[in-house]
Formats: C-alpha cells, structure tokens, sequence
C-alpha cells in the first residue's frame, strides 16, 4: 500500500447536487425552494421557536422546577440491600463494588424499607432517623 494509492470506501464520497442548472437537470428555475414566499428568497428564514410574531410556545408556557446537578452524586441504599449484601463493615467501596449505588455517588444514606437482623457496622455512610435505630437494635453501629 502505498500513500498515493489511499481512497475513500466506496459510496463514501458522492457529487454535490447542484441545484439551478437548468429544467433539464430536475431541480432548475426555483432550485427545490417551491414559489415565493420568506423560505424562498436567500438570507429568508427565521430563528427557531419563531412563531410567526405569535408569541412562541416557549414563552407562553410558565417557567416550573429546577433540577440541581449535584443530585447526580446521591444515592440511597435500603435495609433490605444491606441484608443481602451480608457484609459486617460497609463504607462507599464496599457498595460501589457491590454495585448498590454507582460509580459517582459521593453521598450515601440507608433509608428504612424492610428489616434487618444482621449485624452491621457503616463507615462514612450516613443514615435515617428510623433506619439507625433499626441498625443499632440488630447490634450495629452507625459512624
């Protein structure tokens, strides 16, 4: 193979369509753009969401809610993960390699939905009111 020899796959390249060539070449005289009006004059269009001068749907529609990016770096862990997973010292390492919480979360909380009888110890994960107590009725602590 030599560099002189390189061409692109083929049916990668193809002609530009040249358009206003002629009514012989099928797209002549209006060049595709149909008769008259603002879409058929050059430098004609407007911007997007452009309704004409009628107020844009955008704008008439109220302004609701907020989603805060930092959410992403949250995550919640039941009780009832926490059985399963039969470990005694759970940190965030622990539940990230279990695959509990993923690969971004940076804060961790066990929340109360199901029971749990084995004993844990959690390290740097935080907890509820209601899912603490749990923990330190089956011998755990949380820290």
């Amino acid at each position: 193979m030599e560099l002189n020899a390189i061409k692109p796959g083929q049916g990668a390249k193809h002609a530009k369509r040249r358009v206003g060539r002629g009514i012989g070449s099928g797209i002549g005289k209006t060049a595709g753009r149909g008769h008259k009006g603002q879409k058929s004059r050059a430098g004609g269009y407007h911007k997007v969401g452009f309704e004409g001068g009628q107020m844009p749907m955008q704008r008439r529609l109220p302004k609701r809610g907020f989603k805060s990016q930092n959410l992403r770096f949250n995550a919640e862990v039941t009780l009832t993960s926490l059985e399963q997973l039969g470990l005694v010292d759970v940190d965030l390492l622990a539940l990230k390699s279990a695959g509990l919480v993923g690969q971004h979360a940076r804060n961790v909380k066990i929340i109360k939905t199901g029971e749990l009888t084995k004993v844990v110890k959690l390290n740097g994960v935080s907890a509820t009111a209601a899912a603490k107590a749990s923990i330190e009725a089956a011998g755990g602590t949380v820290a």
